[in-house]
Parts: structure tokens; sequence; C-alpha cells
């Protein structure tokens, strides 16, 4: 394409959003390439819109041009969905970051894609209400890239994901059409439920640019316990035991012996202690909310179940700062793996619960045979696990195994019936095993899906569908 054809729509787009929204500096440029993942692609262009007009008049040059547009937010997904095409438009909605309407007669929030979880979160507890999903990277990540990954977090044992709570949409389509889905209400069955289909479609369908979130009203009471256990098989058997009482957790996060050591050293470097215990296989963080007297309740029957599965240590949180001192450490996690190796590769897996041992043994397994370190954590009461592989991509025979191993990992995660990403997405990280996790005839209705809403494959080519569907 000539240099003229180059720098046409670009003139367009700069009379149509403003020239201060277009951004063509080489280092901007560097920036936008990359999100959490492995994966780089630099965009020729980022832009920042900040209505929803200009997402539609992005939208409507690049459909026309075929160019392709790949949104972000704030770019803290692990799977490459947010790192952008070469060539390309980077669509920047971090600016969109306005919390339009908080109701409680509704019990809804309307918001901005750009909105940062936790802000949501802060605003509606201020007003007695209640915003549960919870991902780890809540304090960075926006309701927008929740929305795009259907993203979940510790709490979803209990509440659920951020489906669960996306009552509307509106949406940009490919050409710049504005569509609305959904409404205001619990309750429509109205036509089919187009919202639904837009969560967790990483931005391969339309833009987002308003979300509705159904809120619930905020627990009134919360405990926490830590359990330390000489066997991780025992910690997983102890979740099983907790369940089938008839209690649902707020959370149950597990973390191995190679996680809690790393989080203590990733502490004693900061010159503080993570007051997690050191000479077990695995760590059991439990919490329980709801009323108060059920709280305690529930708290003293987990300790004690806790103490009957096998656990050599047992520690409730006397206080909400103990309690918040005890999450501070499960959300060191990433920090603390980073310190131990050049790299590390992050996996995502879901499996079904009863299965959760089997999965740890397996896991354990693969990384003795690949001679690889191989960290875990999780919200392990609803089987979501992350294993983490460290690594050093600056060693070709290391990655070598370690591309074994991942295969591995997801050849048992569908063996035993389970998923390769329960919240992380498919970005282009796990392209290559989708065809062996989803149905034929269901890929096919999804890659149909793809071109009814974006038939000239504009928007985030080369993610979320296997090759051959919406790559540019």
């Amino acid at each position: 394409m000539s240099c003229g054809r180059r720098s046409a729509p670009l003139n367009e787009l700069r009379a149509a959003i403003g020239a201060e929204r277009v951004s063509t500096d080489p280092a901007e440029l560097i920036v936008y390439a990359y999100d959490g993942a492995w994966a780089e692609g630099r965009p020729a262009v980022v832009l920042h819109p900040e209505t929803t007009r200009h997402v539609a008049e992005s939208l409507r040059i690049a459909d026309r041009e075929r160019i392709p547009v790949v949104p972000r937010g704030a770019a803290t997904g692990l799977a490459g969905g947010a790192v952008a095409v070469e060539g390309g438009w980077c669509l920047n909605l971090a600016r969109m970051n306005k919390i339009l309407d908080i109701s409680a007669a509704d019990s809804v929030a309307v918001v901005q894609p750009g909105v940062v979880t936790a802000a949501l979160q802060k605003e509606v507890e201020k007003r007695g209400l209640f915003y549960p999903p919870d991902p780890a990277s809540l304090h960075m990540c926006t309701i927008g890239g929740n929305v795009s990954t259907n993203a979940g977090g510790p709490r979803c044992l209990k509440y659920g994901v951020t489906a669960d709570y996306v009552l509307a949409l509106e949406v940009v389509l490919p050409g710049g059409r504005v569509m609305r889905t959904g409404r205001r209400t619990i309750k429509d069955v109205a036509g089919y439920n187009l919202t639904q289909l837009l969560v967790g479609s990483e931005g391969t369908l339309g833009a987002i640019t308003e979300i509705t979130l159904q809120l619930i009203p905020k627990p009134a009471a919360e405990a926490t316990a830590l359990a330390a256990f000489p066997r991780i098989a025992d910690a997983c058997e102890a979740v099983g035991r907790m369940l089938a009482s008839g209690i649902v957790p707020l959370v149950t996060e597990l973390m191995d012996r190679i996680v809690v050591r790393a989080v203590d050293a990733y502490y004693q470097s900061r010159s503080a202690s993570a007051g997690l215990p050191l000479d077990g296989d695995a760590v059991l963080l439990v919490a329980v909310d709801g009323d108060g007297e059920q709280v305690e309740r529930d708290i003293d029957t987990i300790t004690a179940l806790l103490h009957g599965s096998g656990a050599s240590e047992v520690r409730r949180a006397r206080d909400a700062v103990e309690a918040e001192a005890l999450w501070e450490a499960r959300r060191a996690v990433s920090p603390a793996l980073i310190r131990l190796a050049h790299d590390r590769l992050g996996e995502d897996i879901v499996v079904p619960r009863g299965h959760i041992p089997r999965m740890v043994e397996r896991l354990r397994r693969i990384a003795a045979e690949h001679d690889l370190t191989v960290a875990l954590f999780g919200h392990i009461g609803d089987g979501n696990l992350h294993p983490t592989i460290l690594c050093d991509r600056r060693d070709g025979e290391m990655m070598k195994r370690v591309q074994a191993a991942s295969g591995a990992i997801f050849d048992v995660t569908i063996d035993l019936g389970g998923s390769i990403t329960g919240e992380h997405g498919v970005g282009i990280v796990k392209l290559d095993y989708l065809r062996r996790a989803i149905d034929p005839i269901a890929l096919e209705a999804m890659q149909a899906i793809k071109r009814i809403f974006d038939p000239n494959g504009v928007m985030n080519p080369g993610k979320k569908l296997p090759s051959g569907v919406g790559e540019w």
C-alpha cells in the first residue's frame, strides 16, 4: 500500500475523533505491543477513544479499509488476547473509565469498559452493595477486559464469574454500528441471549463500550482460616469434605510448597513476613461470608473439617486486618514466582472437582518427566488450577521441554473432562489445542457466528478461534 493510501484513513480518523486521540509515536507503539503473555505484536496506530462515537468512527473506517483492530484495556491478560496485530490498530479503551450509574433501587451499576475492577467494588460497597468477581489483578484490570475473557477469581466458587453479573451491553460492531443487548433487569428472555454470547468473546465480535452489571447486597460478615497440610492430596480432599458438608465457602485457595516458599522469600526481600507455614506440602486458604452467626458456625465447622482431613496446622484470622494480610500473601503469588526464574508459563486449566487429586498427581508427574519446576496454585473449590512452569526462554532445549510439558498438561485436562482455560481466555496462546477441546460441530457454529458479526475479519483477528477464521 502506498504512503498516500496509508495516510488517507489516518487523516480521516484524526478528523473524526481528534488528532490527540490518534498516536503513531514509535515509543508508544512499543508500549502497546504486549499484554501479560509472551506474545508481541506492534500496532501501526494506537487509538484512545473517549466516547462510543469515537469507537464507532474508528471501526467504521477500519472495516472499510480492512484494517485489523485489537481492543485493549489494562492488558493484564495472560493469553495474548490483547496483543496487537502487526500493522493494525490498537483500540485502547482505558480512557473510557467512568462509572455512569450505581442504583441501589435496581441493584445495578452501569460502567464504561475502562473502569478498574477494584474501583468499582469500592464504590458499590460504600452503598452497601457488592460486586463479587475478583480477578487476582483486580487493582489493575478493567471491567471491559473482565467481560472480554469472562474473568473469575477466588470468589467465583460461591458467587460465580463475570458472566453471572452482566445484564446488558453496548457494543460497537465492525462498520461502526452500535448495538445494545440485554436490559436493566434480572430476567429477560426476549430473543437470543446476545449479551452472554459477547461475554468471553475476547474482542473478536465487537468493541464493548458500556456494561450494565447486577449487584447484590454486601455480606454482613466474613471469616478466614489457613491450614497447612503435609500432603497436597489431603488438602484437595479437605475441600471435597467441606462442600459435602453443605457449606459453600466464599473462597478455597490452594498454594503448593513451591508457591508458599516463593511468597515467603518475596516478603523477606521486602523485610516483611507473609506469615505462611513453610514446613508442609501445601497451604489452603478458606473464607466464608454471610450472616454473622452463620459465619461463626461455618468457620467452626470448616476448622474441624480441616483438622480431621490431616492438616498439621489450622489458623483462624482474628480480625479483618489479619484476614487481609493472608489474602495479600495470596495476591503476591505472581510477583513472588517471577523472582524464581527468568520466565514463567502460567496455565489456566479447569477439571471436575472429583478429579482434582488426580490432576495434581499428574501435574507433579509431568514436571518430573520433563525435568521442570511446576508451581501450583488456584481456585481449587471450582477446579480452576494455575500450574506455572518456571523456565528461561533463552534456553532453547529447556523451551522444547516446556512446550512438551504444556501439551501434556492440556492433554490430561481434556482427558479428565476439563477445559484448557477457565478465566484467562484463549487469545493466541491456546489456539493449537482448541480443535481438540471443542466439539467440531460447535466449532463450526462459532466460526459462522464470527462471520456474521465480523464478515471482513477485522476484529482481533487470529484470536479465540483456530487458524482460518478471522485471519488478516
